[in-house]
């Protein structure tokens, strides 16, 4: 009985992180997208602005901040995708055992279509990051350089 209880308790709390964990990826998605767009503004004259400014702490500060974020996005996106991958399968299966095929067929397609989001999400947050370490590095470099 209380194992019985338990589970019905887990299953429903884990059923209500599902649509959560959508939303976020979906920020998440957004988040990178604004992310690349602003690493392009950074690439093709804002870091040039940064350095002509001479304030490495400023630019430090920046490089942290931009980094930190594009970071998160590498690693939290995949998590939400894999939270996403696995959460609607349970229900899916135990609808396989019932027959009921379209139950299924939409828990397979929603847990593809998270998975897909969280790692285009954590590539891009991959990408940017390391973009970005290495032009700011670069920035640095040259303010040292001109000091």
């Amino acid at each position: 009985m209380f194992a019985s209880r338990t589970l019905e308790i887990m299953d429903t709390l884990v059923s209500a992180l599902l649509e959560p964990a959508i939303i976020a990826l979906l920020a998440l998605v957004a988040l990178a997208l604004w992310e690349l767009g602003l690493a392009l503004g950074e690439r093709t004259g804002g870091l040039k602005r940064m350095v002509a400014a001479g304030n490495a702490d400023a630019l430090a500060r920046r490089a942290r901040q931009r980094i930190d974020r594009a970071d998160l996005l590498a690693r939290v996106g995949p998590m939400l995708g894999l939270m996403g991958t696995l959460i609607p399968l349970g229900p899916g299966l135990a609808a396989l055992g019932r027959g009921e095929l379209d139950v299924l067929a939409q828990a397979v397609t929603v847990a593809f279509n998270t998975t897909v989001l969280g790692l285009l999400a954590g590539i891009l947050g991959f990408l940017i990051g390391r973009m970005r370490r290495r032009w700011y590095d670069a920035a640095m470099e040259q303010l040292e350089g001109a000091a």
